[in-house]
């Protein structure tokens, strides 16, 4: 029965599934397990994006890297400076921390940037064609700036959707009056276009159905606690 699906409706299944009971726990339970799994979540994600993706090679493992280690290096400096982002602080919630920052961040940012850059790249991939065409622009290049600017914009957008359900769990805590600056996201979009410039010109494959489905599950689990959670 199982190989009648692929391995993409598989992984959105999977990924559906512990969405939704987590939606339902943490906005029908008082119990702090389902806040707490969430680290078990992230891991999940990261593992079925890694298994959907298609022709992995060593470009692919070393975006990985620098994902994780751009991210978590900037968080780094966010935290214990306050030159990036603003003045916050994480809690125990995402699991063991260094220099103060859970490393699970790391697996955040990748998941954010890879399936933004992913999502823009099969988006809108016909119409940066149709453009090309009425315009006589090189079709590449209008897919670099495609993926890297809307990509980051994408990438702000969701981090705008996630800030204040992150702060009412309590993953972390903005100081002073507790609002997000609008600093934080200036230096998502510099730190996202970045990371996808990296993501755009690096030579994989950039093709996962499974990548736009979990964009759209997270952002839709994000999209209803932001507005139902108390």
């Amino acid at each position: 029965m199982i190989n009648r699906f692929s391995k993409y409706q598989i992984a959105t299944g999977i990924a559906i599934f512990f969405h939704a009971i987590g939606l339902v726990g943490i906005l029908f339970s008082e119990n702090i397990f389902f806040v707490q799994s969430t680290p078990f979540n992230l891991l999940l994600s990261f593992f079925l994006l890694i298994w959907t993706h298609p022709e992995k090679n060593k470009s692919f493992y070393f975006f990985i890297g620098i994902v994780f280690i751009v991210g978590f290096l900037s968080e780094v400096v966010g935290v214990n400076t306050g030159l990036l982002f603003g003045d916050y602080h994480y809690s125990k919630i995402l699991g063991i921390q260094l220099f103060q920052v859970p490393i699970l961040i790391a697996v955040n940012w990748f998941i954010i940037i890879y399936c933004s850059g992913i999502g823009t790249h099969v988006l809108l991939n016909k119409v940066i064609h149709r453009v090309a065409k009425d315009y006589n622009e090189p079709s590449l290049k209008l897919k670099a700036m495609s993926v890297i600017f809307d990509g980051a914009s994408l990438a702000v957008l969701f981090d705008w959707l996630m800030e204040p359900v992150a702060i009412k769990l309590g993953f972390w805590t903005w100081d002073g009056d507790g609002s997000v600056p609008f600093y934080n996201y200036f230096c998502w979009l510099l730190i996202s276009i970045l990371l996808l410039t990296v993501f755009n010109f690096f030579n994989f494959r950039k093709e996962n159905k499974f990548a736009v489905n979990l964009l759209l599950t997270q952002a839709l689990f994000f999209l209803i606690l932001r507005t139902f959670l108390k």
